[in-house]
């Protein structure tokens, strides 16, 4: 087991800043991305603002790695750009030689078990090894045997579906070619898909925030755009934020906004809005809601939030909270009805392990169907599940992070801290957890 490898999976943030601790251990890390490149799934919004700051997106160690080859820190209070965050971070780090060597691009991994055992038997389990079944960008599906998994995937890819229940609408399914991706880049790359069309976005985070405000941006200057807006809730107000005595400025920004573009009626709001069925028409697709209600429209953007693929860990012997789906421990920590991202404890391997020893989903994935994420979190996961995996026990039962206790991503938006601000708010250089001039700390926490 100790000759073998330890697999990571998914080349994003977090899964590269595994990498780097796991470097550091003398472990020996093998990374399966699925896209062509490392952030594949955070080029897709490459054109999106985060609200948190640099100062929150940069792990220590990849830092630590990235030093020597004459890599630049960003400024640590700005706000990146989801391409900023690839073009000055990610994109260098997965370049170096150490990690390039070692990153698997074009490898979907589409199951993880032990080598010859299903879930059922338990004779000998934590002493065998891991077996990572990956389909390859040739096609060939090839079994790859490891020690240890992390599994640092994201949610980028299922999102939620519009239907109520937790269910996809009826008609959902065979109306994909009327849905965009859930933060489509409405002023840029997929501005022929909106333009001078009838747009209905569905949802009541900051995605849909931000898109319903790009779309009024794009309505200036393409007039026959038309602005559709519903939300299952009563009423916007929860996305609208305290406006101008907002304690966080950016989200006061956002929300005051949106609030002036429903009330002039370039945005047309829906509330109550459940929806339980689509049916494609020839030039579009008409959304039906539970009380009867129709909206036609020529395209629908989800903004409904994401869950984690559980499908590829069938095998594996998951200890999973019932109403999240993340690692049963961390459910109640992350309850975004409780907790907003800077009041969820630092926590790390101990919290995050399952009765399949060895094995660790982080980042993202780990916060299951809870969106109040920050990257610095996961970054502080990985750390310490990197201590556990080199047998060093105290250091990753000694987790530290500090957060402020405000961020974005607080209770009455139900959304990630590191989900878009618009291009309005360029000039505010603080963020879901604005904080003081910082200095990066390059020892580990």
């Amino acid at each position: 087991m100790k000759k073998l490898p330890i697999a990571v999976i998914g080349a994003g943030p977090v899964g590269l800043a595994a990498v780097a601790h796991l470097l550091e251990r003398g472990l020996e890390p093998v990374i399966f991305e699925a896209g062509p490149t490392a952030g594949a799934a955070i080029d897709q919004w490459r054109h999106i603002r985060l609200f948190s700051p640099w100062r929150f997106n940069l792990d220590a160690a990849a830092v630590r790695l990235l030093e020597p080859s004459g890599w630049k820190t960003p400024r640590l209070t700005a706000l990146p750009y989801g391409g900023e965050l690839i073009d000055h971070y990610l994109a260098p780090l997965a370049a170096l030689p150490a990690i390039s060597s070692r990153v698997q691009t074009g490898a979907r991994v589409i199951a993880v078990t032990r080598a010859g055992l299903d879930k059922t038997h338990v004779r000998d389990r934590d002493s065998t090894p891991f077996v990572v079944r990956v389909e390859h960008e040739d096609g060939e599906i090839r079994d790859h045997t490891v020690a240890a998994v992390i599994d640092a995937s994201g949610t980028w890819s299922t999102r939620n579906p519009l239907g109520t229940s937790g269910l996809p609408s009826i008609g959902e399914n065979t109306a994909t070619e009327r849905i965009s991706s859930p933060l489509p880049d409405v002023m840029g790359r997929d501005r022929a898909s909106f333009a001078g069309r009838r747009v209905l976005v569905v949802g009541a985070g900051h995605s849909a925030a931000n898109t319903l405000i790009n779309l009024a941006d794009l309505a200036k200057d393409e007039p026959g755009t038309t602005i559709l807006w519903a939300v299952r809730g009563a009423s916007a107000e929860k996305v609208y934020g305290g406006g101008e005595a907002d304690g966080l400025p950016a989200r006061g920004q956002l929300g005051g906004r949106l609030r002036r573009l429903v009330e002039s009626g370039t945005v047309e709001l829906h509330t109550g809005f459940g929806i339980s069925s689509l049916k494609s028409l020839d030039s579009g697709v008409s959304v039906e809601a539970v009380d009867g209600r129709t909206l036609d429209a020529d395209v629908v953007v989800p903004c409904t939030g994401f869950r984690p693929d559980l499908d590829i860990l069938r095998e594996l012997r998951l200890n999973l909270d019932p109403a999240v789906e993340a690692p049963v421990e961390l459910g109640p920590l992350i309850d975004p009805e409780f907790h907003s991202c800077g009041t969820v404890p630092p926590h790390g391997a101990r919290v995050l392990a399952h009765p399949e020893k060895d094995f660790y989903i982080v980042g993202m994935k780990s916060y299951g169907r809870a969106p109040t994420f920050l990257l610095a979190t996961g970054y502080e996961q990985v750390r310490s599940v990197a201590a556990s995996l080199a047998g060093d026990q105290a250091a990753a039962d000694t987790v530290h992070l500090e957060l402020p206790e405000t961020g974005v991503c607080s209770t009455d938006a139900r959304t990630s801290c590191d989900v878009p601000a618009p291009d309005t708010l360029a000039s505010v250089d603080t963020g879901c957890c604005a904080a003081p001039e910082p200095v990066l700390e390059l020892a580990e926490k």
